[in-house]
């Protein structure tokens, strides 16, 4: 790590601002919930009591004003709307704060003995209000723009194209300053994209150091894994739920220091880059475009088609392989289970190839009468490489006297849960990089009690939705199978060569909302 101007690595620098932390705030890393983005919860955790707060109504240009307010005046920044108001009220009576400035269109705070100051809204009658002089600066980037204002140096943040109108009102009487906060007690604190404007103020106005990661993950990409070195047992605030439990943020934090970076960089599967895929089996062209031509061509063949989705977004996107592991058959095979298994060593020369174009390989297993964790645990050497994951097919998943092309089969949210913690154990017990998990899925019946799935910090869980036919047909199915679908799923978009009238080009294919974060090709 790259050591700072006065010589202090980041690492260094982090123990040294965690030095002095109060015991409030723990021994290791936690997660603030704030899950109205009021900031009450911030407010409370971190001032304890305050004699002033600054509220603001829910408008950008009112939460950059306040916020710009509260880092000046030393004071918690609350958000009031009629869904947080009972909350705000009730942080205010916890911190026994005496007097409010009320910013923008506030749902109204009042309470015996609190005495409400309504914001002019404009520069002037600010600096009359506050006895301070405000330099104005435009917000680009408005959570970062706040995170990095300065306690002694008053800056009021306007935000272009968003104007916060002057109130009719007589001049109030001056909103009181509050002293300066004694920020050595404060430990870093980390928000993300999602984090409330009221959370990181406070912060700043208690003078905390504030870091805005891009992700509310540490492991997403480099600027996150060097904002938190050194930092899985110090005391460290997140501010939301975005950012998982306490114990998922220390583990999050560990993990971005020792684990190697996925294909394309950062250490998650997804956000951040987005993936094509060429989907076949190494027997021939029969089951899929990736057999129609040898591993080294097959690899060419799908950079050239990165190629052409790359036009279309500014993350990177990374080649890939869908290898169909086991292929559901139409005799019950040696083992009666109506799916043949391929030899791992028949693989390996295709996520080689993968590998070496800088790609992941994805196993798939079609299995007929068999189990999907009994299959996949056939593949676990392969499993243990760092950029191999599995995908589930339960369109071949088969029971009783089923057989496969006859019926599409379906799966057990049970079965599917079994196969996830297994995977997701593996990847722990071996200290690799989080992995791909793709479940397709063009019926709803065929993942039964969906609602229930599992998920693990190891695995990347992607819905692949495989629908074909005509645009409407396709895009019907689109919203059909990700209706109800957990946020934390990430979806996936196949393009059939065959069976698609027209299959979509990669324009069309990135054009889709939300747009998928993997596209195969069969």
């Amino acid at each position: 790590m790259a050591p700072s101007q006065d010589g202090m690595s980041a690492a260094e620098q982090n123990m040294k601002e965690t030095a002095q932390v109060a015991p409030r705030f723990g021994e290791e890393p936690q997660v603030v919930s704030d899950p109205k983005k009021s900031g009450a919860p911030v407010a409370q955790l971190i001032f304890e009591k305050s004699e002033v707060a600054v509220v603001s109504g829910p408008e950008v240009a009112a939460q950059a004003r306040a916020a710009s307010i509260s880092v000046v005046a030393h004071a918690p920044m609350l958000i009031s709307t009629p869904e947080t108001q009972q909350d705000v009220v009730a942080a205010l009576g916890e911190l026994g704060v005496h007097t409010v400035l009320m910013v923008g269109d506030a749902t109204p705070v009042e309470q015996p003995g609190l005495s409400i100051i309504p914001d002019p809204g404009t520069k002037e009658a600010l600096g009359d209000l506050t006895a301070v002089q405000f330099e104005e600066r435009p917000a680009e980037h408005l959570l970062s723009d706040v995170a990095g204002l300065d306690l002694d140096h008053p800056v009021l943040l306007n935000v272009p194209g968003e104007e916060l109108a002057p109130r009719d009102i007589t001049a109030p009487k001056g909103f009181p300053m509050q002293s300066t906060q004694d920020g050595g007690t404060a430990p870093p604190v980390l928000a993300g994209p999602e984090t409330s404007v009221a959370a990181v103020a406070s912060a700043r106005a208690f003078g905390a150091p504030v870091k805005v990661l891009d992700y509310a993950d540490p492991r997403f990409n480099a600027e996150s894994k060097a904002a938190t070195v050194g930092l899985a047992d110090k005391p460290v605030l997140a501010l939301g739920d975005e950012f998982g439990t306490s114990a998922e943020l220390k583990s999050r934090i560990e993990a971005a220091q020792t684990q190697a970076e996925q294909p394309g960089g950062g250490g998650l599967v997804f956000p951040g880059r987005h993936v094509v895929a060429l989907y076949g089996h190494p027997s021939g062209p029969a089951l899929g475009v990736m057999g129609e031509q040898p591993p080294a061509e097959a690899a060419t063949e799908v950079q050239r088609r990165v190629a052409q989705y790359q036009e279309h977004t500014a993350d990177p996107v990374v080649p890939a392989f869908e290898i169909i592991a086991t292929v559901a058959s139409g005799g019950p095979g040696a083992d009666g289970d109506f799916s043949n298994e391929s030899k791992p060593e028949e693989l390996a020369p295709y996520i080689d190839a993968i590998t070496a174009a800088g790609g992941y390989a994805i196993l798939d297993l079609q299995p007929g009468r068999a189990s999907f964790l009994d299959q996949a645990k056939r593949y676990e050497e392969l499993l243990k490489r760092p950029n191999v994951g599995l995908a589930l097919d339960p369109e071949w998943k088969l029971y009783g006297e089923q057989r496969p092309m006859q019926e599409v089969g379906h799966v057990e949210i049970a079965e599917v849960n079994e196969v996830s913690e297994w995977l997701a154990q593996l990847t722990r017990d071996n200290d690799l990089p989080q992995k791909p998990f793709v479940l397709h899925q063009f019926q709803l019946q065929m993942i039964r009690d969906r609602e229930n799935m599992q998920f693990h910090d190891e695995l990347a869980t992607v819905l692949h939705v495989d629908g074909h036919g005509s645009e409407g047909d396709k895009l019907a199915t689109w919203e059909a199978v990700k209706q109800d679908l957990d946020p934390r799923v990430f979806l996936a978009w196949k393009n059939f060569h065959d069976e698609d009238t027209p299959m979509f080009d990669p324009q069309r294919t990135m054009g889709v909302a939300p747009r998928p974060w993997l596209v195969t090709y069969q």
